[in-house]
């Protein structure tokens, strides 16, 4: 039998390219990857550790871990950890099972200097309700002599004493973490959980969003109904893809909701941000795979007369992961590009595309078992020597898509207006071809007193590449008044991209009117967690922006509701007495409208040194939308001064719209840094600050230099446009980490609008959708 190869990896845990068989990997002392499978019984607190066998040539005859092993090359992680636990212990769990905790670099030389161990180990936990009866476990002789339960803390100190029944490890150092973690789990306090989790929900304000449906025809409020229900199924999709155990989490969740008042906090909690990492908090965990759902798989180990089986928890990550469930959880950016680099044009166009998925071939067999939700995949992988492949959204959530097509078909036969019907019954046939072209044309020339928007759009969840589109949904009634005022702004567009304050050699030629609607909203879904949209610039796809332009759609009634439970109570903290007055609805309106107007404008497509055409999107990847929201929001304000100037509009809101704006930042930052819109309003508020066009006060309040403001607002309007225009990465990454951080001031702000809790965003309600699913 040959001997098993491993990955070589450097110092730091990259892969070579080289492997290596086992024997001279330890001989050499070469750093490589392990797995540590820990087996944690909730009940009893208790961990399964295995008896070594004699015969293994490192700590033989000690207690260890439950199950372990090394990666053999070119495997992922999560597959040798299924595959040593099922040969080691005889214990099948589906993937889901395994919560990765963290990596542990262990580094030791043993028998006399023959065995030399430096390994990065993946660490996981599987966490199970009950003990597995001891006889139901089927033993690797050559490898395991024994198995036994012992108390976690109980087996700490074994480890703290050195212990010589115990292959050793430092609790006090790295692997301390598991204990803490565990302990963390066991000893929850549910007083302090609910307050912590009241003081959470506490930073958003609950308002109710609705508007009066006397205007729609009947047959188009039939329609209605339909379509609030396909907007439900798009909700299904998108906790699919935000992690492929959070639906699980979801409908485990609201089932005990009524359990405790913890429970009821939890759930309330997790429907705001629709996954258990808190998008206020930089997405930090307030849910742990403790509080997650429990399987019951008979079949997981032999069967013993009167057990039913093994129960476990559905584990998810404490780390948000940046992929969500759009890659691999353990690829990473080498793997995909050499992946990449061996496919054909078209096969690039579909990996790297807004509407695919990437999974591995390896991992086939434990994605089947995942969900009932989903197609299986596995039925007809393509031919090719790579682990990874894609698949496109039209297969992958066929289950779902189906189900939204048949609605909207049903809705567009019923609808009135024509340009609607033929928005919905295109928009139904690209969910299930994956074309999303002439539906998209469709959504920009829609023209229709119900105003809908459904589909995947927006890539923020994709935080590795900012390739993938998550799945959204809003709909709501047409503002005829406010869409008819706006017309001046989409009607400029071509105006301000000729006067943009960049070289002529990176502005867009072909810039197109952009339409404008405003909404009264009723229903949103999908990727609306955490704070609330209040406009939207779409379509993305940059061959339609550089065909057709983009449309906005505004949310007039969401923005409301900002301004009087948020913004105002913010300026009342942050801004000057004296500028105060200043901060008014209409320039907080009017700034939004010329934010979503300033998407539209500026590089898309552009054309690289090598003289190769690409897109701002791509070349930027992960570091592309905190750029482009901050371009939207400082090149908006400059496109405000420069139609005041041309006397588009009125000289009396200079002053109120630069107040309004740096109230505004206060706003957007308390979003958190990791999210794209906090990301860039940190960028634009520090360097306005830096630049003395915004003034920090004695009484740690704030105001605008009016003279210094124009031309702050200039300056980096020209360096964020010049940075996309040329597609250059490094020059982004540069310009977010030196402004991108809470500086002393700023930190100020932000503490004071904690202490007098002032809400972060709002939570909105739709009881008219409600009534219509009834």
């Amino acid at each position: 039998m040959a001997e098993e190869h491993f990955d070589v990896l450097t110092k730091s845990g990259e892969k070579t390219g080289v492997s290596k068989p086992r024997g001279e990997i330890h001989r050499d002392g070469d750093y490589h990857r392990a797995v540590h499978v820990w087996i944690f019984v909730e009940s009893t607190q208790q961990l399964l550790l295995q008896l070594r066998s004699d015969n293994k040539d490192s700590w033989p005859g000690q207690w260890d871990i439950s199950s372990a092993g090394h990666i053999s090359a070119g495997d992922p992680s999560i597959i040798s950890a299924h595959r040593e636990l099922e040969e080691e212990l005889g214990v099948k769990l589906p993937k889901e099972a395994f919560e990765k905790i963290f990596v542990f670099l262990q580094e030791c030389v043993i028998n006399d200097g023959k065995f030399i161990n430096n390994e990065f180990n993946d660490v996981y936990l599987v966490t199970i309700l009950h003990p597995i009866p001891l006889e139901a476990f089927t033993l690797q002789k050559e490898e395991v002599s024994a198995v036994k339960y012992i108390p976690y803390e109980e087996y700490r100190n074994f480890l703290a004493k050195e212990d010589p029944a115990y292959v050793p490890y430092d609790v006090n150092g790295e692997y301390g973490k598991l204990f803490d973690i565990i302990r963390q789990r066991c000893q929850v306090n549910s007083e302090a959980r609910s307050l912590s989790l009241q003081k959470q929900l506490q930073r958003y304000s609950p308002v109710t969003l609705e508007a009066k449906l006397t205007e729609l025809p009947e047959a188009d409020q039939k329609a209605l109904g339909l379509i609030v229900k396909a907007a439900k199924v798009i909700d299904d999709i998108f906790y699919e893809q935000v992690w492929h155990s959070n639906p699980a989490l979801r409908d485990w969740l609201k089932e005990h909701a009524n359990a405790s008042e913890v429970d009821k906090l939890k759930w309330e909690y997790f429907l705001i941000n629709k996954s258990p990492w808190s998008s206020l908090d930089e997405n930090e965990p307030f849910l742990t795979t403790a509080d997650s759902a429990v399987k019951l798989v008979p079949e997981a180990t032999k069967s013993i007369a009167g057990w039913k089986g093994l129960e476990y928890r559905a584990a998810f990550p404490l780390t948000k992961p940046p992929g969500a469930n759009f890659y691999p959880p353990d690829m990473d950016k080498t793997e995909f590009t050499l992946w990449l680099n061996s496919l054909t044009e078209e096969q690039k166009h579909a990996a790297t595309g807004f509407f695919s998925i990437i999974k591995r071939r390896s991992e086939a067999s434990l994605d089947a078992s995942l969900s009932d939700h989903l197609t299986n995949s596995t039925k007809k992988l393509p031919d090719s020597n790579s682990d990874l492949y894609s698949i496109p959204y039209s297969e992958i959530y066929r289950p779902f898509l189906a189900k939204v097509s048949e609605l909207l078909h049903k809705a567009g036969d019923l609808v009135t207006s024509q340009s609607l019907k033929k928005l919905l019954h295109s928009k139904a046939e690209a969910f299930l071809s994956n074309d999303y072209y002439e539906s998209d044309i469709a959504w920009m020339d829609l023209d229709s007193k119900l105003d809908i928007t459904i589909g995947p759009y927006e890539t923020y969840e994709d935080e590795i590449f900012g390739y993938k589109a998550s799945f959204e949904a809003f709909i709501g009634i047409r503002d005829d008044k406010a869409t008819s005022d706006l017309k001046l702004f989409g009607n400029n567009l071509k105006l301000l991209e000729d006067n943009l304050p960049l070289d002529s050699v990176y502005k867009s030629k072909d810039v197109s009117a952009a339409p404008i609607r405003v909404i009264q909203l009723i229903y949103n879904s999908g990727d609306v967690k955490g704070p609330q949209t209040v406009a939207y610039n779409l379509p993305n796809d940059e061959k339609i922006v550089k065909d057709r332009g983009t449309s906005m759609v505004m949310l007039k009634n969401v923005q409301e509701a900002k301004f009087e439970h948020i913004l105002k109570p913010i300026a009342e903290i942050t801004i000057s007495k004296e500028q105060r007055g200043l901060v008014d609805f209409d320039s907080f309106f009017t700034h939004t409208i010329c934010h979503e107007c300033c998407h539209g404008i500026g590089p898309h497509t552009i054309t690289l040194p090598d003289g190769q055409t690409s897109t701002v999107r791509k070349e930027l990847q992960d570091v592309h939308s905190a750029m482009e929201e901050a371009k939207a929001d400082i090149v908006g304000l400059w496109a405000l001064k420069f139609l005041i100037t041309k006397g588009l509009l009125s000289e009396s809101m200079v002053e109120s719209m630069y107040v309004s704006f740096l109230a505004g930042c206060f706003r957007s930052i308390r979003f958190g840094l990791t999210e794209a819109h906090g990301k860039g309003q940190a960028l634009q508020f520090n360097w306005l600050y830096e630049k003395g066009a915004f003034v920090f006060h004695e009484d740690s309040t704030f105001s605008v230099d009016f003279a210094k403001i124009e031309g702050a607002v200039e300056s980096l309007s020209r360096e964020i446009l010049t940075i996309q225009g040329r597609g250059d990465k490094n020059a982004a990454t540069l310009l977010l980490n030196k402004y991108c951080t809470i500086t002393g001031p700023l930190k100020t702000a932000l503490e004071n609008l904690e202490s007098v809790k002032v809400p972060v965003d709002i939570s909105p309600t739709f009881p008219l959708a409600d009534a219509l699913m009834n």
